[in-house]
């Protein structure tokens, strides 16, 4: 493919599309408040809406290093759906019906996050055309199934498994033998959701400071070059980006993915593919692939790239490397051959959270104040509102204005985990997990068998994903 044309970087092609925010005002020194919220992505700015909702009296600031929805929440792949990260895990930790109940609350957080963005005015492009993920190797039709078995034991009764014929009346994936599809999804554009929760926090009284970037959190205050906040309860909502923060290098790793953006697609070209229905777009390989039909008719695809960088070190504004680049243009035309020769006009890059055990979390130290919440591990689109509601309901229950409800008692709740490895092993570590995963993925496509590669199994136990 020819890279002439393509924009590379520039944050994501979502601020290409919208364009990017006037910033707001730096802190202007020493401040207090009731909640400071570190981070101006989606889980920062959900917290201060609903918290304001909750308390319109609450004083709350939000800091963020950049402009809101700078880092994940304005790069993703515009995927509004139920997955959580963690929950097989939880379910053992908690027992099965405790997972169940998480899973109940992340179908109901896609209706709330559409239910919001209504209410609130925000035009984000919102398609509900729910999630369809297929297969195109036995091997992959084999974990479709068990996959799809999978979330139906976990109550989830209204999704649907296709065979081949169904797949292709849906989209036509080349060499698709088989797909689920689940209603509890939505296709989005991520920066016109971000601007749109900024803007509404804001009009509720919330304030945000961008161009600060916090240093240190530690009870009762956030430091910053320009100041301190001081706050009772300091929240971190910070995901890819929490390694930069003093004492926080190992707690959870910031994880690369990458995406790209054709140019806009034809009717006739729309005509070999189909894809009326708008759904998200996944598949069942190793190293996954995630994909949109944008509101304008492109095709924004995504997947692991450089998987992650020496010492936790995070990108300059959405910097991606031609190899990557390349790969994921491959992808988009092992998909849809008929695309051979179509324009990449946007690449970029974005980190998101990852902790050791791949479990998202939600936490409030009543002792000292602090809470978090993230290691979203990708799903971050949904999972950061219902992250954001239990964060609200565990301030209110610490500071007596509410008692315990259905998500402060939510098994992700006062999670714990070990931090990963120090350098050079963690690196180590998750660029050799990914080949392997590769690997695995070209094994399969080659050999036709319907085992899954024991190296994709290999692969799954060093990096504690099972």
């Amino acid at each position: 493919m020819s890279s002439s044309g393509t924009v590379n970087g520039g944050i994501s092609f979502w601020y290409a599309d919208d364009g990017l925010p006037v910033p707001r005002e730096p802190l202007p020194g020493d401040a207090t408040a009731d909640v400071v919220i570190v981070g101006g992505g989606y889980t920062g700015l959900w917290t201060a809406y609903y918290l304001k909702k909750a308390a319109p009296s609450l004083r709350v600031t939000v800091l963020e290093q950049k402009f809101c929805g700078y880092g994940a929440s304005g790069r993703n792949g515009g995927w509004l759906y139920n997955g959580v990260a963690g929950r097989d895990r939880y379910a053992r930790l908690h027992g099965h019906e405790a997972a169940v109940r998480l899973q109940r609350a992340m179908n109901d957080t896609v209706d709330e996050v559409v239910r919001v963005a209504a209410e609130e005015g925000i035009d984000a492009d919102v398609h509900r055309g729910g999630v369809l993920e297929v297969a195109y190797t036995p091997a992959q039709l084999a974990r479709l199934k068990a996959f799809h078995e999978h979330e139906l034991s976990y109550g989830e009764r209204d999704r649907e498994l296709y065979g081949a014929r169904q797949t292709a009346e849906r989209v036509r994936v080349a060499d698709a033998v088989g797909s689920a599809w689940t209603p509890h999804g939505a296709r989005l554009h991520p920066v016109k959701l971000v601007k749109g929760l900024a803007a509404a926090a804001e009009a509720l009284g919330v304030t945000i400071h961008e161009r600060t970037p916090v240093t240190e959190i530690r009870p009762k205050h956030a430091v910053t070059p320009y100041g301190t906040v001081r706050a009772p309860y300091v929240l971190r909502c910070t995901e890819g980006f929490t390694a930069s923060l003093k004492g926080q290098r190992r707690t959870w790793l910031p994880m690369n993915s990458s995406m790209i953006a054709t140019q806009r697609l034809t009717p006739e070209q729309w005509a070999r593919i189909g894809w009326e229905g708008r759904e998200t777009l996944g598949d069942m390989a190793h190293a996954y692939m995630y994909a949109q039909r944008t509101a304008d008719d492109r095709i924004a695809l995504g997947g692991r790239g450089v998987p992650y960088r020496f010492g936790s070190r995070t990108d300059h504004d959405g910097g991606t490397q031609q190899a990557t680049v390349e790969a994921l243009y491959g992808i988009l035309v092992r998909f849809f051959p008929s695309l051979a020769g179509v324009r990449v006009e946007h690449a970029w890059s974005g980190v998101l959270g990852v902790p050791r055990d791949w479990c998202a979390t939600v936490t409030l130290d009543r002792a000292t104040g602090l809470g978090w919440a993230g290691g979203y591990v990708g799903s971050g689109v949904a999972t950061t509102n219902l992250a954001a509601r239990t964060l609200r309901d565990l301030v209110r229950l610490d500071s007596g204005q509410a008692g315990p409800t259905g998500l402060t008692g939510l098994p992700w709740v006062g999670h714990k985990v070990r931090k990963w490895e120090p350098e050079p092993f963690r690196w180590i570590g998750v660029h050799g997990m990914y080949a392997t995963y590769r690997t695995a993925d070209r094994r399969e496509l080659a050999t036709r068998s319907a085992e899954s590669s024991r190296l994709a199994r290999m692969a799954d136990r060093v990096a504690g994903r099972h």
